[in-house]
């Protein structure tokens, strides 16, 4: 189990130039935020910081997986994830901005905590469908049990389904 993780970056006192960081978020940090589909996993970050006068600019770049339940067969499943992102960090009392990639924060802080932007950065990073990947062969790997059931289900469903007559007709007009 990873320890929790401190993302916050004290930037005061530190001369203009390039700073990294590494963390690697596992459960611990997963969990303290409220998201049913992403509470475990292990992704590592890389934070390169380019701290200028008035400016801050973050370079992430992470990889690593997110366990959670396929949609499909209802088993665990671990769903890997990656990116780049650049987050500029600008400095003003008064100032404040609608673009998702700047932060304002005032001029006499100190430090950011990159917790929340980097949970972002996994949870867009993951796909809309959670669901086993197919073998070499395009076979799924879903839960092999669960699809058979699925799949009388389904059959079971059509079967019961009355077709409007309306449709009939409109078959029998098809060219032969």
């Amino acid at each position: 189990m990873t320890e929790k993780v401190d993302t916050k970056i004290q930037f005061s006192g530190l001369k203009s130039g390039r700073y990294t960081y590494d963390f690697v978020l596992g459960k611990l940090f997963f969990s303290s935020f409220e998201n049913e589909n992403l509470e475990d996993g292990e992704v590592k970050f890389s934070v390169v910081m380019e701290k200028g006068e008035h400016l801050l600019t973050f370079y992430f770049s992470f990889a690593g997986y997110v366990s959670s339940i396929c949609d499909r067969c209802l088993q665990p499943l671990e769903i890997p994830v990656s990116g780049e992102e650049t987050l500029f960090v600008k400095f003003s009392d008064t100032e404040n901005s609608d673009d998702e990639n700047i932060i304002v924060v005032p001029e006499n802080e100190y430090q950011i905590d990159l917790s929340h932007v980097m949970y972002e950065y996994v949870a867009t990073a993951l796909p809309i469908r959670h669901v086993h990947p197919d073998d070499e062969n395009g076979l799924s790997t879903c839960d092999s049990e669960m699809l058979n059931l699925l799949d009388k289900m389904q059959q079971k469903d059509d079967d019961e389904k009355e077709i409007d007559p309306r449709w009939e007709k409109l078959k029998e007009l098809k060219v032969k």
